[in-house]
């Protein structure tokens, strides 16, 4: 079903969330950029009653993330845009936008690579949340090859644009795969997911690479609920 430019695929809805909705008030989550939802994988684990939003441009990701999330709303659609006529929709709203503009690894092979602009929606969608959504949000990419414009918090490998504070730690797992034998392999099993499934025109290493690891999408979320684990620091609940 396609309407002003968005194409919603299709999902059953099951009886029992059908039940849930007529219980619970629904908490609304706009996961922008989904790829195969890497940093979503975990949060029904945090709380059931999540009704979650996924919009990602590529449809073969799009299909596979509907098959591995089938509860959720996949819309086919540019994020960017997106997040702009429906920001006012949503609870939480999470943002991973492309990153290879920024990133080192690509900055150290630009006397060997085409020369790109670093991509400015980054930050347009950083001030756009800090000024505009009244909800919690997180913004996600790599630490850059640069001073960020507007200071993250670098967590691992990431950087984070939030309202609100970040655990220490969001994460205890390693992956130490890049550009190793059998790359995709590992970063399978890392993700429990299978990337070689995909049938579009992105390289699999470069969609693996970009997941976000499911224990820290977890973990941020527990903070957005105030659930907090041992050593995580005091959060004001986000839905009393």
């Amino acid at each position: 079903m396609c309407a002003v430019g968005y194409c919603f695929l299709k999902k059953p809805i099951s009886e029992e969330r059908t039940k849930k909705n007529m219980i619970k008030k629904k908490y609304k989550i706009l996961d922008l950029y989904a790829c195969l939802g890497g940093n979503r994988y975990k949060w029904d684990e945090v709380v059931d009653n999540l009704e979650v939003t996924a919009v990602e441009l590529d449809p073969e990701l799009a299909r596979m993330y509907q098959e591995r999330f089938p509860s959720d709303i996949v819309i086919v659609a540019d994020a960017h845009q997106y997040l702009l006529d429906h920001y006012k929709e949503f609870d939480f709203i999470w943002s991973s936008p492309p990153c290879p503009t920024h990133s080192k690894a690509r900055f150290a092979r630009h006397e060997t690579t085409k020369s790109e602009y670093p991509d400015m929606k980054l930050y347009q969608e950083i001030i756009f949340l800090q000024n505009y959504f009244k909800g919690k949000f997180v913004v996600e990419n790599v630490v850059p090859f640069y001073e960020p414009l507007v200071p993250g918090i670098k967590r691992g490998r990431h950087l984070y644009w939030t309202n609100f504070n970040l655990p220490n730690k969001l994460t205890d797992r390693k992956c130490a795969f890049m550009e190793s034998k059998n790359e995709v392999s590992k970063w399978n099993e890392f993700h429990e997911i299978n990337v070689n499934d995909y049938k579009g025109t992105q390289r699999k290493d470069k969609i693996a690479r970009n997941l976000v690891d499911y224990e820290a999408g977890k973990t941020i979320l527990e903070t957005v609920f105030g659930i907090q684990r041992q050593q995580n620091i005091n959060q004001i609940n986000m839905f009393p």
